[in-house]
């Protein structure tokens, strides 16, 4: 299995057209079921020139790519600081598993208040992420029958949960495994079946994995009438002076 950590990934960075304010490992490796021939997902935040922001043309926000490098599937997604700030006001779960991700390929002073910024973005409305995020990977997995999907299935749901119990964001699914008392006996099975495949079926009974989808978005319902997270983000102003001052510090 390829260690997204064994691989020398800050020539990626470099070659990038604008400054990164950070780069993280996202995806598999950081839910922490990762595959023999899993590519590696890379996800950061890149600053654009203030010119650019400043005209009538319209500046791309988001940039996206897909390579190989050395053998390995490589796919690289980074937004404009402003985006990806906003994207963290929208409640986005996705973007803050990003931003919080262990596995760091590249940081600067920026990252680092960012993710200080973190908690105070956070509300009992992240839920609503989670919950979507499973309703789309189940029907994957119906479609499918395959056993990522249903993996992200259960990630999610365990990482909502254990969102609105504690007010950490936690997107390794072994680690959630000891966190959440309720989870499904049978996912350390999957989790190691997992690493042979990418996208190999999933070997388990239906209407069981099922009743276990069902019941932990119960307890997501549950976690989030509980939840003491705000209704509303509280560091709007911070982040906004934020953006602001590294904007106009280059």
């Amino acid at each position: 299995m390829i260690d997204a950590l064994d691989i020398d990934l800050a020539p990626v960075v470099a070659e990038q057209p604008d400054p990164v304010l950070f780069a993280t490992v996202s995806g598999a490796h950081l839910y922490g079921f990762p595959s023999r021939d899993s590519d590696v997902d890379l996800r950061g935040v890149h600053l654009l020139p203030t010119a650019d922001l400043l005209g009538l043309r319209e500046p791309a926000e988001t940039r996206s790519r897909m390579w190989d490098r050395d053998g390995v599937e490589m796919d690289l997604v980074t937004h404009d600081l402003r985006k990806f700030v906003r994207l963290m006001l929208r409640r986005n779960g996705y973007v803050l598993e990003q931003l919080l991700s262990p596995l760091v390929v590249h940081t600067t002073d920026a990252h680092r208040e960012l993710a200080a910024l973190a908690p105070g973005v956070l509300t009992g409305h992240h839920a609503h992420h989670y919950r979507g995020f499973a309703n789309t990977q189940w029907r994957l997995f119906a479609k499918t029958g395959e056993l990522k999907p249903l993996l992200y299935t259960f990630r999610v749901l365990l990482t909502g949960i254990h969102l609105m119990r504690s007010g950490e964001v936690q997107a390794h699914l072994p680690t959630l495994l000891g966190e959440v008392a309720e989870a499904p006996g049978c996912l350390p099975e999957l989790i190691a079946a997992k690493t042979e495949a990418e996208h190999g079926a999933a070997e388990v009974e239906h209407a069981r994995v099922e009743a276990d989808a069902e019941r932990l978005h119960g307890l997501l319902d549950e976690a989030q009438a509980a939840s003491a997270l705000p209704d509303m983000a509280s560091a709007h102003d911070a982040l906004h002076d934020l953006v602001v001052r590294v904007r106009l510090d280059g």
